[in-house]
């Protein structure tokens, strides 16, 4: 019986998170909706701007984001990433534990440094725009994988922002070549256009020879494929991997599988912040997945939780909201 229902790979990130009008957003030089790398410096200026406005601070990284949802709704999960032997990292090893998320934290000392955070700026049209200081996690590298419970698992998760980092990266690529040689289906997802503009290498080895599952949005298949013909897109993304889920912001999403496109209508809402949202959509599918939920079923259920995070200021759900949605998916497919 496998000990996980998802093994992900990924970085350690505490997400402070601020509300800033447009104007700010310029001021402060950032990129609007997309996330950037910064150094410590940048960071340091980036919080001397928003000095005295109020942050929500919460545990984040893509794929932790992702993982933590799973466990919300119910699923197994195991998260191998890396953190700073500081007030964060406790943060960060303490909210995985909460979100009962299995890790590496749990049996490696972390070591001396800062560990990772994103500083991210929502704007009134609830737009996020992130700001990356890596700190700890650049430096992730494969002694933070279980080979074991790689091969136990029902799926290798890897966060496409490992692109940008070259241990990360390969740290990634051994757990998917573990992952592959015991049969168990591997995902990612492209993360944001700013990684396919500048590591698309490193994704396209994350997508290697084929993946079972891949998570984009609308706009980052654009990108990729350099086109804006939905059905033109649609085809040369299906190529990618067994299943596509390319999301459509509040159109939906497109299930592509083989030849076939299933398209699921998104949850009405007034969207406030959209940060976590992939990754919410991402952890609620492969929840679907690994719990006998057809593909169509399992979009429903991701559409839904989407839908409710961006309807808050914040990337997490509390659990009860998630269990909420669990039991109207299980009503949903017993009629």
């Amino acid at each position: 019986m496998p000990h996980y229902d998802i093994y992900a790979v990924g970085n350690a990130l505490v997400d402070s998170e601020y509300e800033v009008s447009d104007a700010q957003l310029q001021a402060l030089g950032i990129e609007k909706r997309h996330m950037t790398l910064i150094d410590a410096p940048r960071r340091a200026a980036l919080l001397a701007g928003v000095h005295g406005q109020q942050a929500r601070r919460t545990g984040g990284g893509s794929a932790g984001n992702t993982v933590v949802a799973l466990a919300q709704l119910g699923g197994r999960a195991f998260y191998s990433c890396r953190v700073a032997d500081d007030e964060l990292g406790a943060f960060y090893r303490d909210d995985l534990q909460a979100n009962g998320v299995h890790s590496n934290l749990s049996y490696m000392a972390a070591p001396a440094g800062q560990t990772g955070v994103c500083l991210v700026m929502v704007t009134p049209d609830a737009e996020r725009s992130m700001s990356t200081f890596l700190g700890a996690t650049a430096d992730l590298d494969a002694t933070a994988l279980h080979p074991k419970d790689i091969a136990k698992s029902k799926l290798y998760y890897m966060e496409g922002y490992l692109a940008a980092s070259p241990t990360g990266l390969d740290a990634a690529l051994q757990g998917r070549a573990l992952a592959r040689a015991a049969g168990v289906p591997l995902a990612t997802t492209l993360s944001d256009v700013s990684m396919i503009k500048f590591c698309r290498p490193g994704l396209q080895a994350l997508i290697g020879d084929g993946l079972d599952y891949l998570f984009c949005n609308e706009e980052e298949a654009q990108v990729w494929c350099d086109s804006t013909d939905l059905a033109q897109v649609s085809a040369e993304m299906a190529q990618l991997a067994r299943v596509v889920c390319l999301t459509r912001g509040p159109l939906g999403c497109l299930v592509l599988e083989g030849g076939a496109v299933t398209e699921v209508a998104a949850a009405p809402v007034k969207a406030i912040d959209t940060n976590g949202a992939g990754d919410m959509f991402a952890g609620a599918f492969l929840f679907g997945v690994t719990h006998g939920y057809d593909h169509a079923a399992s979009a429903w259920l991701a559409n839904q939780a989407a839908a409710k995070v961006v309807a808050q200021h914040g990337n997490r759900l509390q659990q009860a909201q998630l269990q909420a949605l669990r039991q109207q998916l299980e009503l949903r497919t017993a009629a």
